[in-house]
């Protein structure tokens, strides 16, 4: 039998070792939230080792730990470190290694970025990049392979779009990996679409699906490149104050590369890992049982699996056709009885069943899944997920609460999609849309991410878009659809305790409460009060995995301790 050790357990053991003079430092002066309702503010804290051993006032920590290393917050806002409830890391530190797309305003700059980029290349390697968004150019339309070939017709260029779920080849790309897609006869695959021209020739874009016939044949980057990718991810989440990661699909070979970095002191991170629908990394955890928090920083016990694809690329699946694209209501990946028996696959091996959903129709097929396989089942791993629930039909709200369904979504979507999200699906089915506020009033639980690199790892991004709907200018004046805003402790709470639940980890993290794991933040500003226009002005001046400073902001060296 295994006993589950929450913070009672450590809070005995600590008291078990004497309160006095036992803390390794404490930190004081501060304004603590600590997302525990027991004792939401606080000033001051105790660490001990990995753990946290006291919350209070300064007085009452000073008193019961006179002799441990003070640090003086000198006012400094502290919070529990933030959790990001889907995200991407490898796609992250690759990114970072790859022409960054981002924010292009027409195909011309795209073209300026990349040519920039490629000067750095050996002759002969693909150009790989990401990030570009067709919305947010002159002419909307998807772009063209013959406009990369007039900048590089020989080198093999594959652009990602922003959102991950469809890809930009030129003809090299498309000749060296598969010669078939520059002709009329290859079919569409499963839940995939290949963007044709009105002759039925291939203009080098590709949909969910679709972008695999391209994406199999790049070249694999080495071993030397993946470990700086993991590093760079790593040094940069923590930079923004994350403390953990869920990790939305990942393979065996990337579940081993987290392992071996953790075993070399590598990797000071909570990861929480997906396993990418079922391949080798689902046989290994079906067959051999989960990974439950290696070393506390591992843990593997859910798989991620797509249904249909985004919003921007016309993919996700919706139950009425789209407002600007009649005739398409988008693609389901699979159809909804292989799709069940999947999450049942799955529920039988005792995992939590995580899956993308975008569109209503996307969403209503996950929830009818679910709801099969517990009325099969019974509730097994539970906890399942939705992963974004982006458009939801105003039928399936109350159902995310009665199947005890957590919505996992991603605030800074809803500022991103706000200049057209109402195109794609017309002033009435848009009120279903990043409505946080509504899942909340019918009684589900959120957790909140940013998707990174699809957005910005910052979750103070996400904390500003959650509360306000407006994007970094303040538009639109009061908020889109403010009536889906949340509070700010709605939104902390979901960055928080609310990413922890998600993952089975309330227990351990996501609040400042004696007995958990210290990891925390120190901010500049208190995001809790300050006007809401100076939230994204606010910097993290520290962050803290384990009772460890694991990033300082050059000028707050004296918020980390000196530890033995």
């Amino acid at each position: 039998m295994r006993i589950k050790r929450g913070p009672w357990f450590w809070t005995f053991c600590l008291g078990v070792m004497g309160a006095y003079g036992q803390a390794d430092y404490v930190l004081v002066g501060g304004r603590l939230y600590t997302v525990d309702p027991a004792q939401p503010i606080a000033e001051a804290m105790a660490v001990q080792g990995e753990r946290i051993l006291m919350v209070g006032t300064s007085e009452q920590v000073l008193a019961a730990y006179p002799n441990a290393q003070r640090i003086d917050l000198d006012g400094y806002v502290v919070v529990p470190g933030f959790i990001d409830a889907h995200a991407h890391l490898m796609g992250l530190g690759l990114n970072r290694m790859q022409a960054d797309l981002t924010g292009t305003r027409s195909v011309q700059e795209v073209l300026e970025r990349l040519k920039a980029f490629a000067t750095s290349l050996p002759e002969g390697a693909w150009l790989l990049g990401r990030g570009w968004d067709q919305n947010d150019w002159p002419v909307k339309a998807f772009p063209t392979r013959y406009m990369l070939d007039a900048a590089f017709p020989d080198r093999p260029v594959w652009l990602v779009r922003i959102d991950g779920h469809a890809a930009w080849a030129n003809t090299a790309a498309l000749q060296q990996a598969a010669p078939e897609l520059l002709a009329t006869f290859v079919a569409d695959p499963p839940g995939g679409r290949i963007v044709r021209d009105a002759q039925g020739i291939p203009t080098g874009v590709f949909i969910d699906a679709a972008m695999e016939l391209v994406a199999r044949h790049i070249p694999r980057p080495t071993e030397a490149v993946l470990e700086e990718a993991l590093q760079r991810a790593v040094t940069e989440v923590h930079r923004y104050g994350l403390t953990g990661v869920h990790d939305a699909g990942a393979d065996w070979d990337t579940i081993q590369r987290y392992w071996r970095a953790i075993d070399r002191d590598a990797l000071r991170l909570r990861l929480y890992v997906m396993v990418d629908g079922l391949g080798e990394a689902f046989e290994h955890i079906c067959t051999q049982g989960p990974i439950l928090g290696y070393k506390g920083y591992l843990t593997v016990r859910s798989v991620k699996f797509y249904i249909d694809g985004a919003l921007g690329s016309r993919g996700a699946a919706l139950l009425a056709e789209y407002s600007d694209d009649p005739e398409n209501q988008g693609l389901l990946r699979y159809a909804p009885e292989v799709f069940a028996e999947m999450v049942q696959q799955a529920m039988r091996c005792g995992l939590q069943v995580n899956t993308h959903a975008i569109g209503d129709r996307g969403v209503r097929v996950v929830l009818d899944a679910y709801e099969q396989a517990l009325q099969t089942l019974g509730r097994t791993a539970g906890r399942h997920r939705v992963e974004h629930a982006q458009v939801i039909a105003p039928p399936d709200f109350a159902r995310f609460a009665a199947l005890g369904v957590i919505a996992s979504m991603q605030p800074t979507h809803a500022i991103s999609d706000m200049y057209w999200a109402e195109d794609r699906l017309g002033p009435e089915r848009v009120r279903g849309a990043y409505a946080w506020r509504t899942l909340l009033r019918h009684g589900a639980r959120l957790a909140f991410g940013s998707d990174f690199p699809v957005e910005s790892p910052n979750p103070l991004l996400g904390f500003y878009a959650a509360v306000t709907r407006q994007d970094a200018q303040g538009w639109p004046p009061g908020g889109w659809y403010p009536e889906e805003r949340l509070t700010r402790e709605e939104a902390l709470r979901a960055f928080t305790l609310g990413a922890a639940y998600a993952a089975f980890q309330e227990d351990e993290l996501g609040s400042l409460t004696p007995g958990k794991y210290a990891d925390f933040v120190v901010l500049s500003q208190d995001i809790m009060t300050i006007p809401p226009e100076e939230i994204l002005q606010t910097q993290v001046l520290a962050t803290f995995v384990g009772g460890q400073c694991v990033f300082h902001h050059e000028a707050a060296a004296g918020l980390c301790p000196k530890l033995p």
